[in-house]
C-alpha cells in the first residue's frame, strides 16, 4: 500500500484526479446551462476526451525514471496497468453524465476517442518523452476539427477521432493507437528526458 501510494504521489495523479474531475464539471456545467440540447454535440464531446487524456498524460513518468529503471521489479505491468486505469477513469468521468441533464456520449464514441487518443498519449512517452506526450492527440485532433478532411477510407482513417460511432475504419484506426501505444509505453516506458527538462 505505501508502494502504491509513493508511485501515484511521485506520478502526480492526485493532481491529475482532481483536474480531471473539475474539467470535467465545468464542461458538463457549461453545457447544462448554455445549451438546448442535452446531448453534447460530437466536437464538444470529442474535445472534452482530448482534454482528459492530457491532463492524464502527465502522469506518464516519475521524477527519476534513470532510477526507476535499476528496480528490481518488472515495470511493464504496472506500466500498462497505469495506462488502462487512465482509461477508465475518463470512461467513468464522461459515462458518469448520460443519466443526467447533459450527456457526453454516445458510450461508443467516448470509448473509441479515449482508447485512440490515450494510445496516442502513451506512443507519445514512449518515443518524445512524457513532457511532450500530450503533443501529438492535441496537434492531430485540433487538425482534424480546424481541417476536417474529405471522404473515403483514408479520409476516415486521418479523421478517425470525429467520425461517427459506429465507423468501422475509425474503430480500427483507434483500436490499432490505443494497442500500439499501450504495448510501447509498457515494454520501454518514457523517454528518459534531457537534463535541463529532468531539472524543470
Amino acid at each position: 500500500m505505501r508502494w502504491l501510494t509513493l508511485y501515484l504521489r511521485s506520478r502526480h495523479v492526485p493532481l491529475a484526479l482532481v483536474l480531471s474531475l473539475g474539467l470535467t464539471v465545468v464542461l458538463w456545467s457549461l453545457w447544462s446551462i448554455f445549451s438546448n440540447s442535452p446531448d453534447a454535440g460530437a466536437p464538444m464531446v470529442v474535445l472534452t476526451v482530448l482534454i482528459l487524456v492530457t491532463t492524464v498524460a502527465i502522469t506518464f513518468a516519475g521524477p527519476d525514471e534513470a532510477l526507476e529503471r535499476t528496480a528490481a521489479l518488472p515495470w511493464w505491468p504496472r506500466r500498462a496497468a497505469h495506462v488502462l486505469a487512465a482509461l477508465v477513469l475518463i470512461l467513468v468521468l464522461l459515462l458518469a453524465t448520460l443519466p443526467t441533464g447533459a450527456r457526453f456520449g454516445p458510450a461508443a464514441l467516448v470509448l473509441r476517442d479515449a482508447a485512440g487518443l490515450l494510445g496516442l498519449a502513451a506512443l507519445g512517452a514512449a518515443t518524445i518523452g512524457a513532457i511532450r506526450a500530450w503533443f501529438a492527440p492535441l496537434g492531430w485532433t485540433l487538425a482534424v476539427i480546424v481541417f476536417p478532411a474529405g471522404g473515403g477510407t483514408a479520409g476516415q482513417i486521418i479523421t478517425w477521432q470525429t467520425q461517427e460511432p459506429g465507423n468501422r475504419a475509425a474503430a480500427v484506426t483507434a483500436a490499432v493507437l490505443a494497442v500500439a501505444g499501450l504495448v510501447a509505453y509498457a515494454l520501454s516506458g518514457p523517454v528518459r528526458p534531457a537534463p535541463a527538462e529532468a531539472a524543470f
